[in-house]
């Protein structure tokens, strides 16, 4: 897909990947259990965009998970996030027209439907779609992104045949709950907008409460704070939003480069690995308005007698903005230092999330949280 308007034009986009996972058969951590016996493993690959001038090459590397969809074990959905390297970005003289990608380094996400066509001793044959997206998380703009909807053609080779065609009952688990709660601090990074384009930090704090059930399903609810370095900086120093418009800003910056908000989270637990979703409702976030001005419009360039000239129209606070101030979303992978199929008291985690306003990035960020649990019961089944 088209990033923007007047994109550079583009072939037959093509990829080429490789990859190595394991089909956890004789794995017997409950969430193997309850997931279907899901397949996991890394893969990395090169992805050609049709237009290597100007759009060039991604090499990802993504690590999987990928589960059966049905009982014969035909149909399966892998998804994948890691992260991919560009040798050609966006350039302002020279490369003006490609505005999806700004940075070398940027984040990957990766969802295919497989069909399983064929399968021998060796082999299994698959057919899918798929959807692939690459961005730089908001940490240099311009961040369009790049989206492809992909066809796929894959082959799986087993490198232990025998092995992996005897699979191992995996042992049946009783059903079971425990409460939770968290605290997090995540550090992010972002760009305010094209004319500010430098990477600032954003602090983040959450603290949430929730339910695991069958060791595998995580929901929570919670609360979230946070503070746009950014925002505060063209506060402080007085820029022309500020002093034409939002005056009383000057009178308190911290207050308003913060965001408050609220948030309801569904994560799966694979024994280290957590994959996370998170959807939130904006309560406060006063300086968002500034942030949508300056990235929702435009600018062009006229001729005056004292030569080129550049004007620069803001956005409109339209429907669409009443949307985005209000909903967040955060997507990214937590890794616990004790596996979560221990249900321990005490655990500590790291995390990699990019977060958004709606659907549009917001800011890329690392975390690191506690989780305290609590009230653990086993059900008959």
């Amino acid at each position: 897909m088209e990033a923007n308007s007047n994109f550079p034009e583009t072939n037959l986009q093509s990829g080429y990947f490789f990859g190595f996972g394991t089909y956890n058969h004789n794995n017997s951590s409950e969430w193997i259990y309850r997931l279907n016996k899901p397949k996991t493993g890394i893969m990395a690959g090169i992805t050609h965009f049709g237009n290597t001038e100007k759009i060039g090459l991604a090499y990802s590397i993504v690590p999987f998970t990928e589960f059966s969809l049905n009982k014969s074990r035909t149909f399966f959905v892998q998804l994948g996030m890691g992260a991919s390297y560009f040798n050609t970005i966006y350039d302002s003289v020279y490369n003006p027209l490609n505005k999806g990608i700004a940075t070398k380094i940027n984040w990957s996400f990766k969802s295919l439907l497989f069909y399983q066509l064929k399968e021998t001793n060796q082999i299994k044959y698959k057919i899918g779609v798929g959807y692939f997206h690459h961005s730089n998380g908001h940490t240099r703009l311009p961040n369009q992104g790049l989206n492809s909807f992909l066809v796929s053609v894959a082959a799986e080779i087993k490198t232990n045949p025998n092995k992996t065609s005897k699979e191992s009952n995996v042992p049946h688990h009783q059903r079971s709950t425990y409460n939770f709660i968290k605290t997090r601090f995540g550090l992010g990074q972002n760009a305010l907008s094209e004319y500010f384009n430098t990477k600032k930090e954003v602090y983040n704090f959450s603290f949430s409460y929730g339910k695991v059930i069958n060791k595998t399903y995580k929901l929570e609810v919670g609360a979230y704070y946070r503070v746009y370095e950014h925002y505060y900086d063209y506060i402080r120093n007085e820029e022309q939003l500020i002093t034409e418009e939002y005056q009383h800003f000057i009178k308190n910056p911290f207050g308003y480069a913060s965001n408050v908000g609220v948030f309801g989270s569904g994560e799966l637990l694979l024994g280290h690995v957590g994959m996370e979703f998170q959807l939130g409702l904006n309560i406060y976030k006063p300086f968002y308005p500034i942030d949508y001005k300056l990235n929702g419009g435009y600018d062009y360039e006229y001729e005056t007698p004292e030569g080129t000239q550049i004007a620069v129209v803001l956005g409109e606070l339209d429907w669409y903005y009443e949307i985005k101030k209000s909903i967040s979303a955060r997507m990214g992978l937590n890794y616990y230092f004790i596996n979560t199929n221990k249900t321990p008291q005490h655990n500590f985690f790291l995390g990699a999330h990019i977060n958004a306003n709606l659907g549009q990035a917001d800011f890329s960020e690392l975390s690191a949280g506690y989780v305290y649990s609590f009230h653990y019961k086993q059900k008959n089944r």
